[in-house]
């Protein structure tokens, strides 16, 4: 058992208020959190917080781990051409040796800002899963097909393997976009969905290109398009979202789907700002993710909460157009539940002991006037002391825990960045 004292908590089970007092683990498991009682068992580790923040860790709901590879490696350009000019072709040279070894380099920048957990969509599954598991934090597979109907079985195959893969790896079905693949392959993956009775995840209008096509491929937006097929029966949910209008956000809602932003990709690559205030004005159900490192280009969810924050007081002109508080729910609560981690969403007894510690004593945290809105709009990644997933410490202030040295994972990827990027 492990003892966290002396500590303020969030829990976010209903709100943002903060309590003082300590919260205890055993094993994987969060065993209580209250105040101190007047007799304590026997722990085999005691941590003073210091009156520091605990609160649930922070979920990606939307990245690429593995293409760390092509961090800043090609830039000011707009997404088409960014992803079939400077990211496809090169994605085509990567072995699963290279994606394990990029997977770890990112787990480095998850762990140090706070996030547990990772809703990735990529190649070489097995190799993501061993990076991840090795590294002791959780994986969600965010299935990756596209082409035709003929790659839906690659989709069942690899949702039958991994589903209950691990205690910390899972897959949902999914598939890249409506406009990498045809007709066939989303009837193929509806299907699939329902007769698993699972939920389906996709990019979905995340530039007006992309948007457009699809109303005039299909005679409606995706998010219509999907829900006219039945790709949403047992929900699910899509990445970006940018150019969604009333009648988009309609579908999310009747049918309890994610929106699932990625702010800082999104403004990087020029695709525009997704309508927030509104899907929170509507019930729309929010969380956020990073997307990938090539196309953000940290992995940092602090800044993905600021910018979501900040750019809807942008587009309304509206300096209240949105709750900080909000963007702190989607990132933590909301991104958890879009991935179907909804035993370590929140933190109460029995469930995952998936948090974080944060400096409330660092100058930007001062003075602590509120400190859910302090976390949104000054906090940091470098505020982070503590990452804890299922119960075992992986990050401690400055020092990884996950059984490889950071000079070692450096080691092992500057060579691959070479090969694949000559």
């Amino acid at each position: 058992m492990i003892r966290f004292y002396n500590a303020k908590i969030m829990t976010m089970d209903g709100g943002t208020q903060i309590t003082e007092g300590e919260l205890w683990t055993d094993g994987a498991l969060i065993s209580y959190i209250g105040e101190t009682p007047a007799e304590l068992p026997v722990f085999e580790r005691e941590i003073d917080v210091h009156g520091n923040l605990l609160m649930p860790s922070f979920k990606n709901a939307h990245t690429h781990s593995a293409m760390s590879f092509l961090r800043s490696f090609a830039e000011d350009v707009p997404l088409q051409t960014w992803l079939f000019e400077k990211v496809f072709p090169y994605e085509d040279r990567l072995t699963p040796e290279d994606v394990y070894a990029f997977d770890r380099l990112s787990i480095l920048e998850y762990l140090a800002s706070g996030m547990t957990a990772a809703f990735d969509m990529y190649f070489f599954p097995e190799s993501s899963a061993a990076a991840f598991t090795e590294c002791g934090m959780r994986l969600v597979f965010c299935g990756s097909i596209n082409g035709t109907a003929a790659d839906v079985d690659r989709l069942n195959d690899q949702f039958q393997k991994f589903r209950h893969y691990h205690p910390l790896v899972n897959y949902r079905l999914g598939f890249h976009a409506e406009y990498t693949s045809d007709e066939s392959l989303h009837r193929g993956v509806a299907a699939l969905a329902q007769a698993e009775h699972e939920p389906v995840y996709t990019h979905i209008s995340e530039t007006k290109k992309e948007h457009e096509e699809c109303i005039a491929r299909h005679g409606a937006s995706p998010a219509q398009y999907f829900e006219s097929i039945g790709l949403w029966e047992y929900g699910g949910g899509g990445f970006h979202g940018v150019w969604f209008d009333e009648k988009d956000r309609a579908v999310y809602q009747r049918n309890g789907l994610w929106f699932v932003s990625c702010p800082c990709s999104n403004a990087k690559l020029a695709s525009g700002i997704a309508p927030l205030k509104e899907c929170f004005a509507e019930g729309v159900n929010l969380a956020l993710g990073t997307d990938g490192p090539a196309s953000n280009n940290a992995l940092d969810m602090f800044r993905e909460m600021y910018l979501g924050a900040v750019l809807q007081k942008l587009r309304h002109n509206d300096a209240a157009a949105i709750p900080a508080a909000e963007m702190l729910r989607a990132a933590t609560v909301g991104s958890a539940r879009a991935m179907g981690l909804t035993d370590c969403d929140v933190l109460a007894p029995g469930k995952q002991a998936d948090l974080i510690v944060v400096d409330l004593h660092a100058a930007n945290m001062q003075p602590a006037h509120h400190i859910p809105e302090s976390l949104v709009l000054s906090g940091d990644r470098m505020n982070v002391r503590m990452t804890m997933c299922a119960g075992k410490i992986l990050y401690l202030n400055g020092e990884y825990l996950i059984g490889v040295s950071p000079e070692e994972i450096l080691r092992d990827t500057q060579a691959r960045i070479v090969r694949l990027t000559d």
